[in-house]
Parts: structure tokens; C-alpha cells; sequence
């Protein structure tokens, strides 16, 4: 009974937060910013003004795709935020030019995330393998399998925890450049975009809260001697 507990609670924490943050774009997505510029020129700009000369800003199809890529120096927009002159894809752009400059600032949350990567890759592969060679097969002892779910559901909790300031990091700085360069005008600008960054940031924090969650599920069992379910 717990374990669907587990799975629905953590599933639609999880939808909400991807729902919210859908809704709350497409709202603030409409209109122009008074500035008139795109996210593509308010994230060339923004880059500029922070000496970032050696990251190529280009765009894709894919919507809510944006990231910044550290390994190709690439910033990689939606089409509807490179070319758009809404809040939402400003806000969208400022951001990911927000961790831009955190890798051009060596800013030590985003380093440790990038030295993750790999663990964690491994790790959430894992986690959706181990239950069914546990089931399927007697080739793992149960309190070996709780011990390996553990640990990799603590490599991305972790992961997941190193996540939060590296994006309220880029949110903040994002807010602070779009009206310090004039980009968005106060009040309702401002405001539509921040939003819509912490709309976003909700995504971070139910991943994080589902990691967690998942974490000690499996660990509580080895703390207590496998009594906690019973």
C-alpha cells in the first residue's frame, strides 16, 4: 500500500509542477515586451555585457527545450524563445545566459552538477533495471537490491540537491539583467517573468522531493533491519 503512496504522491507532484509550469509560460508568452527585442538579441546582449564572447547562441524546435550546453559552449533556445518578444521568452533566454556566466564564473554549484553527469546517468538507469531483475530473477539478494536502490536514488537525490541553487543562481541573475539593462520594464514585465522562472523552478524541486522520497524508501529498511514495511 505504501509503495503506490510513494508512486502516485511522487507522480503528481511531479505533473503538477510540469503542468504549472506550461500554463504559466503559455500565459505570459503573448504580447511583446516594450523593448521589442527577442530572446535571441536579449541573450546575445546579455552575454555581451557580461564578457561572454565564446558561446554560440543558436536555436531548435523542440518547445521548452532551452539549455545551455558547457561541453560545446552552446546556449540553445526554442525557436518560439529565440525569435519571440513575450516575458515568458525573454525570461526563458536570460536564464539559460545565466548559466553561461555561471560557467564563465566558475560558479562551484554548476561545476559539481557537470561532475555528476555521468553517476548520475548510470544511476538513473539502474534504478528502472534493479526492480525487475529483483523480481524476475533470484540473482540479487533483497537486502543487497534495497542497499543498490539506495545508493542510486542517493546519487541523484544529490544530484537533484545540487540542481536547486544552480537554477535559482541563473533565475536570479536572469530577473537582475532584463531590468538592469532595460530589457522588461517594471511591474508587469517583471513580474510576468518572474513568474514564469519560478513556475520553472517548481520542476527542479518536485524532482528533487521525488529523489528524496524514493531515497529513503529504500534506505529506511537497512536502518531498521527490514522492519519499517512491516
Amino acid at each position: 500500500m505504501m509503495v503506490w503512496i510513494l508512486f502516485i504522491g511522487t507522480l503528481v507532484l511531479s505533473l503538477w509542477a510540469a503542468a504549472r509550469v506550461k500554463s504559466v509560460y503559455h500565459r505570459y508568452s503573448q504580447g511583446m515586451v516594450r523593448s521589442g527585442l527577442t530572446g535571441g538579441e536579449a541573450a546575445y546582449e546579455i552575454l555581451r555585457q557580461a564578457g561572454v564572447r565564446d558561446v554560440t547562441i543558436t536555436h531548435h524546435e523542440s518547445l521548452l527545450g532551452d539549455h545551455y550546453d558547457p561541453i560545446q559552449r552552446r546556449l540553445v533556445l526554442s525557436s518560439a524563445n529565440f525569435f519571440g518578444r513575450s516575458p515568458a521568452a525573454l525570461g526563458v533566454a536570460a536564464h539559460e545566459c545565466g548559466h553561461a556566466i555561471q560557467h564563465q564564473q566558475a560558479y562551484k554549484p554548476l561545476h559539481w552538477r557537470m561532475a555528476a553527469v555521468t553517476a548520475t546517468t548510470y544511476a538513473s538507469q539502474l534504478v528502472m533495471w534493479l526492480p525487475l531483475l529483483f523480481i524476475f530473477t533470484n540473482l540479487i539478494e533483497p537486502m543487497t537490491g534495497l542497499l543498490l536502490m539506495a545508493a542510486c536514488w542517493g546519487v541523484i537525490m544529490v544530484f537533484n540537491l545540487i540542481t536547486l541553487p544552480v537554477e535559482f543562481d541563473a533565475s536570479r541573475r536572469a530577473k537582475a539583467a532584463l531590468v538592469d539593462l532595460g530589457m522588461i520594464a517594471p511591474g508587469d514585465e517583471a513580474l510576468a517573468v518572474r513568474k514564469v522562472l519560478d513556475a520553472a523552478a517548481w520542476t527542479y524541486v518536485a524532482a528533487f522531493v521525488t529523489s528524496l522520497a524514493y531515497f529513503l524508501w529504500y534506505l529506511l529498511p537497512l536502518l531498521t533491519g527490514g522492519r519499517s514495511r512491516d
